[in-house]
């Protein structure tokens, strides 16, 4: 399997730290990133820019967060993208079964596709397929 860099985007402690354990399993990451919200996302992501071999290939992101929210997240994501030095596929990940979420990710075409929580290691390497 193709080795990646995956960046958790989630406020939950325990979620980030089963997550990492089901994508060290999983063997389809080389490294894993996390960040607590959105705005530390954009953050860390803008300082990697200058680092194209530390930049993820993909990103999991929750929805429900403090100080910058999921949605939020994908607005700035979308403004700056244009800077990153590669193409990064977004997968939300959140334990929102609304149907109003799961069309509303539909509204992003960064967004490639939504997953419930808690995330399977079935779902971990249908991510990494992309």
């Amino acid at each position: 399997m193709k080795n990646q860099i995956i960046c958790l985007i989630d406020d939950d402690p325990i979620y980030q730290t089963i997550t990492k354990k089901i994508i060290h399993k999983s063997e389809a990451a080389s490294k894993i990133l996390s960040f607590p919200n959105g705005a530390e996302a954009i953050d860390g992501l803008t300082k990697l820019v200058q680092q194209p071999e530390e930049f993820p290939d993909i990103i999991m992101l929750d929805i429900e967060m403090p100080v910058m929210d999921g949605w939020n997240f994908m607005e700035h994501f979308q403004k700056i993208k244009t800077i990153f030095p590669k193409e990064v596929s977004v997968y939300i990940v959140s334990s929102s079964i609304a149907c109003s979420d799961k069309e509303r990710s539909k509204s992003y075409n960064g967004i490639l596709g939504y997953f419930t929580k808690p995330v399977t290691l079935q779902n971990v390497l249908e991510i990494a397929k992309s």
